[in-house]
């Protein structure tokens, strides 16, 4: 473990540890064994995620130029969906027994730290939807109306980089959203007196401390939920909590808890032990 503090001087900064490469596959395991300790509330989100994809389907049927920048977007606003199920989490900690009622206080409590966060992502991904809607409208050979249209038009079309320009923008925009938001909306859940700023700081500062873990951790998050929406949205009922669950133990063992912090502390590299990991 190596803590590390976010501002030299703060007399309570938050630190973070550098994790290994195989950490993320433990964050998986715990986040399931959460899930199977409490499963309505996370199937109750993953149901209603996967509700919302099939009614986005349905309105834009005929037009997967806006579902392909609308469902990649969700990557990008996923961490603010999963905030009652990381509440869950911390209440299982605790040895309590959460309900749909825990997760639903979170959004009760009205948090202006959460909901401007919540904002803010929001917006990155409608500024996504806008921008991946341009480019496809007005780049691709043919139109895009149906799902066979995006992979012809615009992912098999070999005159054109279209795909390619696509992926990358779309890389661009997800890279740092993703490092503003690893541990970021955890932060702001446990700690009130935490803001917004140092959650967005402590995120990145996680993000450098350890970044093939989380690059490892950010490919399995796509991975599954690409595998959620292939197999027509179903998947999302098991993926979205699963992930849920699973961010939240990222977060435990990436921020050092408050009342173990130590300033100006160094120890050896390497993965977090077993004991700091509960």
């Amino acid at each position: 473990m190596r803590p590390s503090s976010l501002a030299e001087g703060d007399p309570s900064p938050i630190q973070v540890r550098e994790v290994g490469l195989a950490q993320p596959l433990d964050w998986l395991r715990r986040g399931l064994a959460d899930l199977l300790r409490c499963p309505g509330p996370g199937l109750a989100h993953g149901a209603a995620s996967a509700l919302f994809g099939i009614g986005l389907v349905w309105l834009a049927r005929n037009h997967f130029w806006i579902l392909a920048g609308a469902f990649s977007g969700f990557l990008i606003v996923a961490p603010i969906v999963a905030t009652g199920l990381y509440a869950i989490s911390m209440a299982l900690e605790r040895g309590e027994r959460p309900s749909l009622a825990t997760a639903w206080r979170v959004w009760r409590g009205q948090d202006a730290r959460l909901m401007r966060f919540g904002l803010l992502l929001a917006l990155a991904g409608t500024g996504w939807v806008v921008t991946s809607a341009s480019l496809v409208t007005g780049f691709a050979t043919l139109p895009v109306q149906r799902p066979v249209d995006f992979i012809y038009h615009v992912v098999l079309d070999h005159k054109s980089w279209l795909f390619e320009v696509w992926l990358m923008l779309g890389a661009l925009l997800a890279a740092p959203m993703f490092a503003s938001s690893v541990v970021a909306i955890p932060l702001l859940l446990e700690r009130r007196n935490v803001s917004v700023l140092q959650a967005v700081l402590t995120s990145w500062h996680a993000v450098l401390a350890s970044p093939a873990a989380l690059a490892f951790w950010a490919g399995l998050l796509m991975v599954f939920t690409l595998v959620g929406m292939a197999t027509l949205l179903v998947g999302l009922v098991v993926v979205v909590p699963w992930l849920a669950h699973a961010s939240w133990h990222a977060y435990r063992d990436l921020v050092v808890p408050a009342a173990d912090a130590t300033p100006g502390a160094r120890g050896a590299p390497g993965t977090v032990a077993a004991a700091e990991r509960r």
